[in-house]
Parts: structure tokens; sequence; C-alpha cells
């Protein structure tokens, strides 16, 4: 999938289905003159209904239908019969979707489980037939309900991509490299900033036939949550990860201060994300010998773990899978 098929941010316009007229129908049938009101109701209308999709992880396929109408009721016949009800429109997402009212900006539902199914918007009821208003005092009513109305609304949709591991850490960092070589996930990798521009997903083979998703979320910069860069567009995909995997290369200049930044970053985000779990992954660590290593770990950051890996070289990524199934499953 390209760059431009992820569509994780769309707004659509939905409207439910009216209800259908009752009929104020009277009875006729030979030799019975006057057999009273037979009148059935008009049927419901359609819902506009959102559904958890497993298979599905990007809103590219609303990309070009915004509009989405649910069909009316129909109306009541003879004979008590009641109207068709509308078929109901059914929108699948991805898992991970939240729908906001585009008005208000409130966070409606989200929807992270497979099949779940939400009403957004109900269909209007149908109308009810004259004979439910037949009495002593009145028993041949010329009238019946017409349906309800449906209803109608805009929505912002917005994908927040599942994954238990969020790769964090600089454009050109090596998260995609990382990713290539521990899952099966065969993401755009150059040596430039913001190769990566969207989440990639890739599945880590543990042992006993156990796994773990990763993501690797594109690259933060300093006032990504002011919008610069990718800004906020992405960091949103890092606070459905279970644990951040930062990412700093040891040819950096200056890791504890790289690694205050990115923290910086989530926290002016959302202040939340820092109550998750956090491992650091000094990458490309194989162009550094031990005394090197023993130099940069006096500086490192504190209060985090803290391991050298080589995704070229294959170095340090058993223990690297080894600390993240520990951290997931704490």
């Amino acid at each position: 999938m390209t760059e431009g098929n992820f569509v994780d941010y769309i707004k659509i316009y939905a409207s439910s289905g009216k209800g259908g007229r009752g009929s104020a129908h009277l009875h006729r049938e030979k030799y019975i003159a006057k057999g009273g009101p037979d009148g059935g109701d008009g049927g419901r209308g359609g819902h506009v209904i959102f559904r958890g999709d497993k298979n599905m992880w990007t809103l590219f396929h609303l990309k070009f239908k915004r509009h989405f109408r649910a069909e009316h009721g129909s109306d009541g016949g003879s004979s008590r019969s009641t109207g068709k009800d509308g078929t109901d429109v059914i929108i699948p997402v991805p898992l991970g979707t939240i729908i906001r009212d585009a008005d208000t900006d409130e966070i409606l539902f989200e929807i992270t489980e497979e099949g779940k199914e939400v009403v957004v918007l109900e269909g209007g009821m149908g109308g009810r037939g004259n004979w439910h208003f037949k009495s002593s005092t009145n028993q041949t009513p010329r009238y019946a309900q017409p349906g309800i109305e449906g209803q109608e609304a805009w929505f912002r949709v917005e994908l927040k991509v599942l994954a238990d591991v969020g790769l964090v850490g600089f454009p050109n960092a090596g998260k995609s490299t990382l990713l290539s070589v521990i899952t099966a996930a065969k993401p755009k990798i150059a040596d430039y900033a913001f190769t990566t521009l969207k989440p990639n997903l890739g599945i880590v083979e543990y042992r006993n036939h156990q796994s773990f998703v990763m993501a690797d979320i594109p690259g933060i910069i300093e006032g990504a949550a002011e919008g610069k860069g990718l800004g906020h567009y992405f960091l949103r995909h890092i606070e459905r990860n279970s644990l951040l995997l930062f990412l700093i290369p040891a040819d950096s200049e200056d890791i504890k201060k790289e690694y205050d930044i990115l923290l910086n970053e989530l926290r002016k985000h959302n202040p939340e994300l820092l109550d998750k779990q956090r491992l650091l992954a000094i990458s490309k660590a194989d162009m550094l010998d031990d005394e090197l290593k023993s130099e940069i770990e006096q500086d490192l950051p504190k209060g985090i773990e803290a391991l050298f890996i080589s995704s070229v070289a294959q170095m340090g990524l058993t223990e690297l899978k080894d600390k993240l199934w520990k951290y997931l499953n704490e």
C-alpha cells in the first residue's frame, strides 16, 4: 500500500431513512359495505451503522464516498399490512476508529472490536395506520400518522493504529529498518528524513508461536505537537500503543537531549502518554566498541532501561524481543 492510500482522517455526511406513512385504508369487500379501518403501519427508516472490521487498517475506502443515505421505510398497506423497513447503511471501519461529532468535536464512540456495531443515526419510526385509532366513538377514522423524519449529521472519522509496541524517534533513526528486520513488514527505507509517511504495522514472531504487533510511526521532530513536520496527524497513533520503544542512533550528538525532546513532544500532545511503559534502544550500535559503549552509558537518560542494537548486523535483537515481551506481559 502506498503512502497516498493510507487515510487516517475523513469527514463524512450521513442521513438515516424516514419512516413510512401509515395507511388510512378502509376495508372494502363484496357483501361488506363498511368493513372498517384496516390501514397498516409504515416501515421503519434505515439506520446508519458503523461496524468494526479487523481486515481493514485504513479509511481509504471513505475517501471517495463521503455521503451515506439510508433507505426510507415503505408506506403501510391495506389489511393491516406493515410497510417494509428501509435498508440500513453499514459503514465498515478499521479497529481503532474514533467517531466524533463534526460540529462539537465530541467523541461519540470508538470501535476496537471485530464485528462491533454502533447505530450512529436511528431511522425514523413508521407512522401508525388508521386501525390503531378506531374507538367506540370513532369507528371509521380516515386518518393515519405520517412517518417520522430521519436524522442527519456530519461526522469526523479518525483512525488510531492498534499496536502493542510503537516505535518513537526522529526521522531517519532506523525505525523502518528495525521493523523490516524483526517482522515481515516491508516499509519504504531510504537515507533521508520522512521516508515513512504513514504508520507501518508488522507482526513480531516470538517463541512458541507467540507474537505481538509493532508499529513504525512517522518520525517526530521538535515542534511536532504544534503541527510542524507531520505534526499531530501521526502523534495520535502512539496513543493506542501499550509500550513505547524509543529509538535513537548511536551517532547522535546528544542521546539524552534527543530523548528529552521526544518525551516533551509526547507530553505536549497528550500527558497521559508518559504513563505508558518505555524502553530505549540505541540503534546502529555495530559501529561502537566496548569503550565507546561505556562512555555512552554514562550519559544515558535516567529512569528508562536501555540496550544497544543493530538492525543491519542483527545485534541485540533477540534481547530486544525478550525485553519487549516481558514488558508487554508484566
